[in-house]
């Protein structure tokens, strides 16, 4: 039986939108990834910090397991897209019988990716210094 061709497009795409919760971890390695299962277990973790410590915590602190995953996923999501399809298909589709082309999609997504992770640490790390500094003073 031949593996199924892996789609960097595809790969991307799930890394960007739903790399927090480590989708494309298990499209790319299947279920016995233990980087996916961690990504995975960030947003129970973070729902529980919320649902127990609201109170008591700003809810920024609260989510940081998920923001952090969402952070590296970004990451991942460029190393995957800025691989070259002659490096990506003996790592992924070594015995599927075709060959990768990638389009220009997948620089639309990295482009994406680069905002959107470039924005979303920023923010990191302008809330952490608010928390830490002012105690939240603004917002």
């Amino acid at each position: 039986m031949t593996p199924a061709h892996k789609n960097k497009t595809l790969a991307t795409f799930l890394a960007t939108v739903f790399g927090s919760l480590g989708l494309h971890r298990f499209y790319l390695r299947g279920m016995k990834d233990y980087w996916a299962w961690l990504h995975f277990a960030t947003l129970p973790l973070s729902l529980l910090a919320y649902f127990l410590w609201r109170q008591d915590q700003q809810i920024a602190f609260l989510f940081a397991p998920l923001v952090i995953s969402g952070l590296i996923a970004c990451l991942e999501s460029l190393v995957i897209g800025l691989t070259p399809d002659e490096k990506w298909d003996p790592q992924y589709n070594a015995n599927s019988g075709k060959k990768s082309d990638s389009s220009w999609f997948i620089v639309l997504l990295v482009v994406l990716t680069l905002g959107v992770g470039a924005i979303g640490l920023i923010g990191a790390i302008a809330r952490t210094f608010d928390l830490l500094f002012t105690g939240g003073a603004y917002g």
